[in-house]
């Protein structure tokens, strides 16, 4: 009688950016450096640092008003849950910095519930904003995303793109606007106070560097 081999296992750092790997290959890796950010993107791993503190600011003040927006506003139900740094599964596998569950009326399950709302803070460089504002949309609307944020602190602006029937709707919300989602009630979001938080980090890194 023949027996199977149990498959390898796979260990990944930054050393491992360029390795091919299936989607399934990509889900049973349980062997990290933690230290770096993984996606698969068309088969090929993409090895990425840590969002800096510009960036992981912001996006901790926004999960701060999402939380108090669930626990203390009227209409707080509608938000069902939220968290950092997550996968979203399209034919690859994109990590959004914050994904926001809606309208479920439960905990979410993560493994089969897509998020209503997927966040991103836009990095630096011609490269990194192709991917943001181009490639990840792409990929969120197919994954039937409902809501797609990005917040670029270079540019000062937020920009939402929403299904509305069968397209997209593009909204610029400029520092010193407030954005209101039909997918959270009563929620306001107010660009410049994120812009804030990364200017303080940005600023803060910068007189270290001096």
């Amino acid at each position: 009688m023949s027996t199977v081999s149990p498959p390898t296992r796979i260990r990944i750092g930054p050393r491992s950016a360029g390795m091919l790997l299936t989607t399934a290959e990509f889900d049973a890796i349980t062997d990290y450096d933690d230290r770096y950010r993984y996606e698969l993107i068309n088969g090929v791993l993409v090895v990425s640092p840590l969002p800096s503190e510009a960036e992981g600011g912001p996006n901790e003040e926004l999960g701060y008003l999402l939380r108090f927006y669930q626990n203390h506003h009227a209409e707080g139900r509608n938000l069902d849950a939220t968290l950092p740094e997550r996968y979203i599964l399209t034919e690859n596998r994109r990590r959004a910095d914050r994904v926001i569950w809606a309208g479920l009326g439960r905990m979410p399950d993560p493994d089969v519930d897509v998020p209503a709302v997927a966040v991103e803070f836009v990095s630096r460089g011609r490269r990194n904003q192709v991917r943001d504002y181009e490639e990840k949309r792409r990929e969120y609307r197919a994954a039937n995303v409902k809501e797609y944020w990005l917040i670029d602190r270079f540019k000062r602006i937020l920009t939402v793109f929403r299904k509305r029937g069968g397209k997209i709707v593009k909204q610029e919300v400029r520092e010193g606007e407030i954005y209101r989602s039909p997918l959270l009630p009563g929620f306001e979001l107010d660009v410049a106070r994120l812009l804030a938080v990364a200017d303080r980090w940005a600023a803060a890194r910068k007189r270290k560097r001096r």
